[in-house]
């Protein structure tokens, strides 16, 4: 069964609808997420000295950190599909403040590792935010508001690298010792997750007619079980090629990026000799692309579907990812501090496009396993970060020779796009309701109102 009664329009300053709370509590929720994700990553100058990490270790906690979400993003989807991406959120947010909130309790490498591997975990909202958005609205809108819910999620990443070497400078004027300090910081992330969490809760449905429990009474969704349950949804979504294909496209490009957060302040902090609040304000800027370029992506793809159908988005999603490839091997060659931080924001206006032009694809794949294809698809953007994170963590392999190699590999995975196709069939139906929601909609996509 279809889900009636989503937004053809998204309203960004109106809060009465269940779409735009859905909206803005899922990108806020994504955010915070990142918060706690990445929150660490801005201080590792400082915990690397504090708990003696050689570089390869500094990799594997990286690696750590975005390993475990790949197979909770796996289960996350078909998660959303049973219970609904309100209780989800909820669960995800408050279990996964308390990692976040313990790090500080680390005392040597292993117990860091295990620390960063559990905080991982919530890098699973992202799956939940879009499937949420995707939930929300109208297949004339949907790249829009997926791409823009998940690229303000993502501006946590930028927001992070900036007020993370705050909050740690603010304690030390305090009077806290720097060893001390990077473990109270990170207790702020954490105590906001699990404020979130109960908001989510209070204040979110599932579907614009309510939760999924309720809709079921109601008969207007299938039982959780049988062709629908979540064996089958996992199944359906893995048995199909076009899945795979995103997979990898996924993986190189939020895949990048979740690699970029992670070393960026420690590379500009290294490489150009900068102060540690210097080096997090500049790699904060290429999260905080965020605020525009994901968005832009769905827009993009939303507008190449209006005059090509599913083909213009696959079409767009390509020249998206050719670009990002091509930037990246620029930027990694960039020896000169202004040079390196202009080709790292172009490099970054096309990886996060890519993001939003990927999720312009995926609500189309499969609509019955919606949770399961978005699960596969966003793990396979951390599987492309684990994968990424060897490349730096070898003492024989510098940081400039790493990004370039991954510029190559990112140009190959653009190729993948040319193997997501539909038929026919499925490019009339969705033309249809494109019109259908286009005319529907009385004025702009995306409204201020």
């Amino acid at each position: 069964m279809e889900i009636r009664n989503k937004a053809n329009r998204i309203r960004l300053f109106t809060f009465k609808t269940p779409q735009m709370r859905a909206f803005h509590f899922s990108w806020f929720a994504f955010h915070i997420c990142f918060f706690g994700w990445f929150g660490i990553a801005p201080l590792m100058a400082v915990v690397r000295d504090d708990l003696g990490l050689t570089k390869t270790q500094i990799g594997n906690t990286i690696i750590a950190s975005v390993a475990i979400t790949v197979v909770v993003r796996l289960l996350i989807g078909v998660l959303c599909d049973r219970i609904g991406p309100r209780r989800a959120y909820t669960w995800l947010l408050c279990l996964g403040s308390l990692p976040v909130m313990s790090i500080g309790l680390a005392s040597s490498f292993e117990t860091f590792f295990l620390a960063r591997l559990a905080i991982g975990a919530i890098g699973a909202s992202f799956v939940i935010t879009q499937y949420h958005t995707s939930m929300m609205f109208a297949p004339n809108v949907v790249g829009t508001a997926n791409a823009t819910s998940a690229g303000w999620g993502n501006l946590g990443g930028g927001t992070t690298q900036i007020l993370m070497p705050l909050i740690f400078s603010g304690l030390l004027m305090l009077g806290v010792n720097e060893a001390f300090g990077w473990r109270l910081a990170m207790v702020v992330p954490g105590v906001v997750l699990f404020l979130t969490g109960i908001a989510y809760y209070l204040f979110t449905h599932d579907a614009p007619d309510g939760n999924f429990d309720e809709l079921r009474a109601r008969g207007e969704l299938p039982p959780a079980s049988g062709e629908h349950g979540m064996g089958a949804s996992f199944k359906a979504a893995a048995g199909d090629i076009r899945v795979w294909a995103l997979f990898v496209v996924y993986a190189a490009c939020f895949g990048v990026e979740l690699t970029i957060n992670n070393i960026a302040a420690i590379y500009f902090f290294d490489n150009f000799e900068l102060t540690l609040a210097t080096a997090g304000m500049i790699a904060g800027l290429f999260g905080l692309m965020n605020l525009f370029a994901r968005t832009l992506g769905g827009v993009f793809s939303d507008l190449f579907a209006r005059q090509a159908g599913l083909k213009g988005r696959v079409r767009w999603l390509f020249i998206a990812m050719l670009c990002e490839g091509i930037a990246l091997m620029f930027f990694s060659q960039m020896h000169v501090l202004a040079l390196a931080i202009g080709i790292m924001l172009v490099f970054s206006l096309f990886v996060q496009m890519a993001e939003g032009a990927t999720f312009g694809v995926v609500p189309f794949i499969n609509k019955r396993a919606l949770g399961a294809v978005a699960g596969i698809v966003g793990a396979g953007g951390n599987a492309g970060a684990v994968a990424a994170g060897f490349l730096f963590r070898s003492e024989a392999l510098s940081y400039q020779q790493g990004l370039f190699y991954l510029g190559i590999a990112v140009m190959i995975a653009a190729l993948c796009t040319l193997m997501v196709r539909f038929s026919p069939e499925v490019e009339d139906e969705e033309a249809a309701a494109y019109r259908d929601a286009a005319s529907d909609e009385g004025g702009g996509a995306l409204s201020l109102r």
